[in-house]
């Protein structure tokens, strides 16, 4: 097994930790905004660990990136478009949606608006995120939409 292998096989593993973090994270922003509760340590916590856990995920995709055979492909044809330019640009928007989130909330000090600003940041981003696999399974027949490639 090469390391092209062994990278896409971490970086289809690890979306599901970037997946599960980030729903659980804005599902716990968006009960904290509308049920006006207060922001926790383990919020606090929560949230930067899934900005980790999405950090680490574009490292991966970088490298693979650069690796992979699908971006060496001609533009025109809809599986290399889509892994030479849709899907790095959907999930850089993302992960930058997730930071900036992430950083607005530390400058905030009442802890109802700093579930706000998560659940929107974050729920834009999940919403791109589902959007880009699900461009994924239409553009590529080989993969499934929880199935590990």
């Amino acid at each position: 097994m090469g390391l092209y292998e062994i990278l896409k096989s971490a970086h289809s593993g690890w979306r599901y930790i970037v997946l599960i973090l980030l729903v659980v994270a804005f599902v716990q922003a968006l009960t904290g905004w509308l049920g006006k509760k207060g922001y926790t340590e383990g919020n606090r916590k929560l949230n930067v660990f899934t900005l980790i856990s999405a950090h680490i995920q574009l490292l991966i995709g970088l490298v693979l990136y650069f690796l992979s055979p699908f971006t060496k492909g001609p533009t025109g044809e809809a599986l290399y478009r889509y892994w030479k330019m849709e899907h790095i640009a959907i999930m850089i928007i993302a992960i930058v949606l997730i930071t900036i989130g992430n950083s607005k909330s530390k400058k905030i000090a009442d802890g109802v608006a700093k579930h706000k600003v998560v659940a929107i940041f974050f729920g834009i981003a999940l919403i791109l995120i589902i959007a880009s696999i699900a461009m994924m399974v239409k553009n590529d027949p080989t993969r499934s939409f929880f199935g590990v490639s």
